[in-house]
């Protein structure tokens, strides 16, 4: 472990993947945590509900944990503390905002706000915490109150910046605090931790005001009902959608779970200004001319239990797509969703409505930095050490090349994994071990109970279906009682495959008395032997291979 005198850099997430971003920040035996995220689950992970990061190296060193630091709301930087929280009850630091959305999701969770300690803090606040100093400073990002850290330890200054992007023109006015960035730059910045999310495309990402222009361009067109689909954590771009919609005198309704709930702690918070009178219930919309009206949904990713969706399949209870109706999908793709989102926008083309979904038409900008506000931050901050973050490794990859060209030496960036242990000096940095790290996978109200084996079964049950085989034998004799009988779900259809399923058992048959005739007494072996005779047999006739499930009983 690390002596004093020296710094450690851990991250548990967030690195080789976009989401599940958790950074452990250690000095002597001391242990700052930078955020709590959560992914969602790939294709593959069957039934998986969300996927967290494995924090074992926290628990093992629970009393040295002083506490969670949160850069912003949104679900892969907060979305994992409902269920850390419950095994590492520790501080919590966010900004209102971050810290509202937080206290939704600990209460859906059932878990107590007396039972958690929540500290609010604001840009250019300051606090003590432990060795460490942290300074808050304001970033622009795609939900409101994003803040990067300055993190002041006894042997120099780590600055995480946080998911950001340097828009000059936000739509609250709360411009990047480049005039912190610049005076810790003079000072002397010993790493700097950078959102590598945007590293891939040049230039400067565009400001969100240029979607409120895109609105206004639409709006004015649009001749009946106007649906638009957008992240519910993007508050920026929910205000630029209420705003227009007053300014041509039309009425929002909201739909949803998620974007009610951020829409509810936004307003109540005071993010969001809804002028008296625009929001109306999903019921009194059927009421009002087509023409003045506007939904706000949930569903640009194309989920299928999201509000959208539902409405594309003429599934949703209160809102049938009719043709007229404009539906504006304010959102590109996250990798890996592209043919839901296509599958959503061909479903919204059959009802009859006109579809607004392409990257080109300005209908949604990024909230993370391109390539040359990435170099303007490393120029304003001029760190000792650069480590890229919050990113795919040809990401981190691409970020240390542009670290490189504006002057910071090779030898002094490190491109990490989830788990490596970063260790610097005032002079020196290295990688010193390994910790564990991972991901834990959270289905329903099991965290961590399911494994590769379960998701393996799942896989082999989702290709091949499943065949049960029932026997009932004599124990004394060692004959058959009962059956074999077999049962075959998602296999093949019974009354089609009796001829298959005959010949199935005269096999398990055979088998059975073999074993018999042997004295097998071992009911695993026999289990075995079921289980690879039937194997074998199903695959010859069929090329499929189901899983199998013997069960015998005995009388």
């Amino acid at each position: 472990m690390a002596d004093d005198g020296k710094l450690q850099l851990i991250p548990l997430g967030g690195l080789g993947e976009i989401g599940k971003n958790m950074m452990a920040v250690k000095y002597g035996n001391n242990i700052l945590v930078i955020d709590a995220g959560l992914i969602f689950p790939e294709d593959e992970m069957l039934g998986i509900d969300v996927v967290i990061p494995d924090i074992t190296y926290l628990l093992d060193n629970k009393k040295a944990v002083k506490g969670i630091i949160l850069t912003h709301g949104h679900e892969d930087h907060i979305g994992a503390l409902p269920f850390i929280l419950k095994d590492l009850n520790v501080p919590v630091w966010g900004t209102r905002l971050t810290l509202g959305l937080l206290e939704k999701k600990l209460k859906e969770s059932g878990i107590s706000e007396r039972s958690v300690k929540l500290n609010r803090v604001k840009p250019r606040d300051g606090l003590t915490i432990g060795p460490f100093r942290v300074e808050f400073f304001r970033v622009s990002h795609s939900i409101a109150d994003s803040v990067g850290l300055a993190i002041h330890t006894p042997i120099g200054t780590v600055v995480h910046t946080g998911d950001f992007k340097f828009d000059q023109t936000p739509v609250d006015n709360d411009v990047t605090d480049f005039a912190k960035l610049a005076e810790l730059g003079e000072k002397g910045v010993l790493v700097l931790m950078s959102d590598s999310t945007n590293v891939e495309r040049p230039g400067y990402t565009m400001s969100e005001r240029m979607v409120g222009n895109t609105f206004d361009e639409i709006f004015r067109m649009a001749k009946e009902r106007i649906i638009v689909a957008s992240f519910a954590s993007n508050i920026h771009r929910i205000q630029q959608i209420i705003t227009t919609a007053y300014n041509y005198n039309r009425k929002v309704a909201i739909v949803g779970r998620s974007m009610l709930n951020v829409v509810n702690v936004a307003s109540e918070l005071g993010y969001l200004d809804i002028p008296e009178g625009t929001l109306v219930d999903l019921d009194e919309i059927n009421r009002l001319p087509k023409n003045r009206v506007v939904i706000i949904s949930t569903g640009s990713q194309g989920e299928p239990m999201s509000a959208l969706t539902r409405m594309a399949k003429s599934e949703h209870k209160g809102i049938e797509i009719v043709e007229g109706d404009t539906v504006i999908i304010s959102a590109t793709p996250i990798p890996g969703n592209e043919k839901m989102v296509a599958r959503t926008v061909d479903h919204l083309f059959k009802q009859g409505a006109e579809v607004i979904h392409e990257a080109v038409s300005g209908i949604h900008v990024s909230g993370h930095a391109s390539q040359e506000e990435l170099k303007l931050m490393l120029n304003l901050v001029r760190p000792k050490f650069f480590v890229p973050v919050h990113g795919e490794y040809r990401m981190l990859i691409k970020h240390a090349k542009l670290a490189a060209e504006v002057g910071i030496p090779k030898q002094n960036i490190f491109v990490a994994e989830n788990g490596l242990i970063l260790e610097f000096t005032k002079n020196r940095g290295r990688i010193a071990g390994r910790v564990p790290s991972g991901r834990v996978l959270v289905d329903g109200l099991g965290v961590g109970d399911v494994g590769n084996i379960v998701l393996r079964d799942r896989k082999q049950l989702s290709q091949d279906g499943i065949l049960i085989v029932v026997v009932t034998l004599d124990k004394d004799k060692g004959t058959i009682l009962a059956g074999p009988d077999i049962v075959s779900r998602g296999f093949v259809y019974v009354r089609e495959s009796e001829e298959l399923l005959e010949e199935a058992k005269e096999r398990v048959s055979r088998e059975l008395e073999k074993c018999c005739e042997r004295n097998t007494s071992d009911w695993s072996v026999i289990k075995a032997n079921v289980r690879d005779t039937l194997s074998k047999f199903l695959f010859e006739k069929t090329h499929r291979r189901p899983m199998i499930l013997p069960i015998i009983m005995e009388v």
